[in-house]
Parts: C-alpha cells; sequence; structure tokens
C-alpha cells in the first residue's frame, strides 16, 4: 500500500510558535518516551513505521514547507509538492498522479489518504489497516476512517451509516465490522450535529482508502497526462474543492471503518497543552502559585511567571503570547498582521533566526540573522542584486565560495559578499554565523540561484 499524508496550511492558530512559514505540525513540541522532542508529523510518520503499514510514505505539502519537511524528515518520506495552495482534492490528484505516473504504481495498489498531524495511537493504525482489507477485498469504491465522536461538534464534518449493517466474513479478512455510508455533511451547528450522534454518526477523520485506479480516472475527467511533470506544470486546471465535495459525495459507494481510541486535533493552545508532559518547555521559571499553566519559551531569554492560572505564555522571536486557555482559540485574526515576516524558518541545510531589522533616517535598511548549517550541507550558489553581506563565523568550520574561489573558514573568521556577487557556504562540521544584509529592498525574494560543484 501507498500511505500519503496531507501537509497543508499555513495558520497561525499556535502563534507565536507558527506562521507562514512554520505550521503547527513542525512544532517539536510532543515529548518521546526517551525525552527527546518531536514535532507532529514526526510523530505521525514514527508511528506508521512502527505499526508496520508500510515503508512507502509520500506527503503532499505546498512547495513553501518543502524544505522544513526536509530537515525534519530528511529523505525518509516521497515528497510531493503543490506549486500552488488550492484545496485537498488538487492535492491528492497530485499526488495520485505522482504514484502513477513516476513511481509506476500499478491501479489496483491500495492508497491511504490521511493528515499528517493526528494525536492519536496505535489502534488508529490498525484501522487503517483494517481500511486496506476493506479496499483489497472490493466493500467499496471508498473506505474511509469515521472516529467515534466524543461529544457535538460544529468543527467537524459528519458521516452518517445506514442503519443495516452490510459487513460479512467474506468481505473482511478479520471479521471487523463496517458500515456503509448513507451521507456525508459538512460542518452542522451543534444543534445539527447532536441529531447526528444519536443516528450513530461518526466524525469524518480525513482518512480515505482507494485502489489507484480509482482516483487516476477521476484525474483524467480534468487532465490525461503521461508524465508526472506535466500534470504538475497544469495544476491549476484543477477545481479548487475539497476532496469531501469532488469525490467522497460523489462517489457511489462509500465504506466506513470506525475508530474508538485517542484521536485530537491539537490546533489551539488549550488542546495542545493538554498533551504537554511538563509545564515548562525552554528557558523559563514557574513560581509555586501558578495553577494550569504552561510556558513555552524559544528565546534565550528567561521568563519567571507566577500566580496564573489556566494561562499559556509561549514566546519565540515572532512575538510573546499571554492568553487565557479558554480564548486561546479566538487569537488566529487578533494576531493576523503582527509579524511582516516569519523570524524564525527551519531549511532543508539547517535553521536561521532574525536577531535585528532596522530601518535608518537615511533610508538604508539592515537585518541581522543567526545562520546555523548541518554538517555536510550548503547554501546554494547565490546572487543578490539589492544587498550586501558580512558573515562573521562563531562556531565550526566550512567552505567559502566568493565568485568561483573557495576558501576554508572558521569561527572568528569574517568574508564580506558585496552586491551582485556569487557565494556559497558548505558545513564541514556544524557551522554558526551571524550574517548582516545591507540594501533595499531586504526580501528573500531577491536570490537567483545556479549550481556550484564543490571540490571536497
Amino acid at each position: 500500500m501507498q500511505l500519503v499524508l496531507l501537509s497543508g496550511g499555513s495558520g497561525k492558530r499556535l502563534w507565536p510558535l507558527s506562521n507562514n512559514a512554520r505550521s503547527k505540525q513542525f512544532l517539536p513540541l510532543l515529548e518521546k518516551e526517551d525525552g527527546t522532542m518531536e514535532s507532529m508529523v514526526q510523530r505521525v510518520v514514527r508511528q506508521a513505521r512502527l505499526a508496520n503499514l508500510t515503508e512507502d510514505i509520500t506527503l503532499a505539502t505546498n512547495a513553501s514547507q518543502q524544505d522544513i519537511i526536509v530537515n525534519q524528515l530528511g529523505d525518509s518520506v516521497n515528497l510531493v509538492t503543490e506549486p500552488e495552495r488550492r484545496d485537498t482534492f488538487p492535492a491528492i490528484a497530485l499526488a495520485a498522479s505522482y504514484l502513477k505516473l513516476a513511481k509506476q504504481c500499478a491501479d489496483d495498489e491500495v492508497v491511504v489518504i490521511m493528515p499528517c498531524d493526528p494525536y492519536t495511537e496505535v489502534g488508529y493504525f490498525e484501522t487503517i489497516g483494517k481500511m486496506v482489507e476493506c479496499v483489497k477485498a472490493d466493500v467499496a469504491d471508498l473506505v474511509l476512517m469515521g472516529i467515534a465522536p466524543t461529544y457535538a461538534s460544529e468543527k467537524y464534518g459528519y458521516v452518517i451509516p445506514m442503519h443495516e449493517n452490510t459487513s460479512t466474513g467474506s468481505a473482511q479478512a478479520d471479521n471487523e465490522n463496517y458500515k456503509m455510508v448513507s451521507r456525508f455533511t459538512e460542518k452542522p451547528s451543534v444543534e445539527v450535529a447532536e441529531t447526528f450522534l444519536k443516528q450513530g454518526a461518526y466524525w469524518n477523520g480525513g482518512v480515505f482508502a482507494f485502489r489507484l485506479g480509482y482516483m487516476m480516472n477521476i484525474v483524467r475527467k480534468y487532465m490525461s497526462s503521461d508524465r508526472f511533470e506535466d500534470t504538475r506544470a497544469r495544476y491549476s486546471e484543477f477545481p479548487k474543492i475539497s476532496f469531501d465535495y469532488e469525490v467522497a459525495e460523489k462517489a457511489e459507494s462509500v465504506a466506513v471503518v470506525p475508530f474508538n481510541g485517542e484521536w485530537k486535533d491539537l490546533g489551539t493552545w488549550n488542546t495542545l497543552t493538554d498533551e504537554l508532559h511538563k509545564p515548562v518547555i525552554g528557558n523559563a521559571v514557574m513560581g509555586a502559585h501558578c495553577e494550569n499553566t504552561h510556558v513555552i519559551n524559544e528565546l534565550q531569554n528567561p521568563i519567571f511567571v507566577d500566580g496564573l492560572k489556566d494561562v499559556v505564555v509561549a514566546a519565540c522571536p515572532d512575538g510573546i503570547l499571554v492568553c487565557s486557555k479558554e480564548h486561546s482559540e479566538e487569537i488566529k485574526k487578533s494576531v493576523e498582521n503582527l509579524t511582516p515576516r516569519p523570524m524564525y524558518e527551519e531549511r532543508r541545510w539547517g535553521t536561521y533566526r532574525v536577531l535585528d531589522d532596522s530601518y535608518y533616517a537615511d533610508g538604508r535598511h539592515s537585518l541581522t540573522k543567526s545562520i546555523t548549517l548541518k554538517e555536510g550541507k550548503n547554501i546554494s550558489y547565490q546572487i543578490h542584486h539589492h544587498r550586501s553581506e558580512t558573515w562573521t563565523f562563531v562556531q565550526g568550520e566550512g567552505i567559502f565560495v566568493l565568485d568561483g574561489r573557495e576558501q576554508k573558514v572558521k569561527a572568528g573568521d569574517t568574508v564580506v559578499i558585496p552586491v551582485e556577487h556569487w557565494h556559497a557556504i558548505k558545513a564541514l562540521t556544524e557551522l554558526t554565523f551571524i550574517e548582516v544584509q545591507s540594501g533595499n529592498p531586504l526580501i528573500e525574494e531577491d536570490i537567483e540561484r545556479t549550481e556550484w560543484t564543490w571540490s571536497e
């Protein structure tokens, strides 16, 4: 089987830690058994592998998330990047095209689509295994997971099953029950959701299973191509619509496999802090008079809190949040325009953190970053047309290139890169340097890249 994880979103529901460059699924806030921290997407990939579902995992994501995924997961997963954000149907159509045209998967191969960030347990992945068996037994064209609801919510879509149980021992190898689906309803009011619960409805957890050929027949309604690159180039021709509306609601036969275990969407500070093992993460001290309070600090500056109840405090280069957990769901609109640019990013080569962003009376603009490259990684051979840069190396060793000439650099060295000069850097060990940009405008888009062959 092929497992496809959908990694979208650029929201700020977990501001200031989440932003347009670092969505919630990439925040390393969940503690593993060995005490190390991992992100939601790292946790899901680890769980899927521990469940022995498959080694064939593909992440379908936006191009802007490519670097942070490579930084967190390396080359352990396949990556399909949509050139623009559209919706879940185009994203899944592109992923299916990748499996068919690039990986040459057969039409009868089972594909499972799931979110990349549910907070769940091993039974979730066992249920996915049951869904795969349903598809193999031709129970339905489309099989989905139904999450057993714990309350009437207007945040989730609902799956209403038929009253009859149509499962048979021959249709499913493990003899577990499934139900045929009567209809779907997207995010109803709480009052309507309560009536659905009385009918035995499930939350739609966004997990779907089907044969690859089934999905490719739908893809071909919009375009026919023999090359994945051509499909990706024509991505905008897919309608901007959800998979639920375009595929699930139009499917002639749909079955649901129930899941009754732990499942949460850690999409707000209130829900996320419920699953944090420690009240303090980072450089912070909590006094003796706090109750149900959490502090997450990614800054070097220390934080001390005391006398707080039901509060979350989060600090990082993008800003500082102090909010009651009760009202943490309301912060997204309030902070939408607070930070004009990300102040911290993970890239495929490492990380950078903005230390200072200053404008001067004479019109000059300076931007200071602390940049860390992982051992063996490099920044591309590039040129800037509107800024000069000064790099001061503070840790490690590397190879620096300026206009085709290589030189070794180490802690204590400084190099100057004038405007319109080609340059690159490769880390021989973990390498940290302070970069001071000067010019106007200072924007990430002021960059032109080409290939460079390293001598080491």
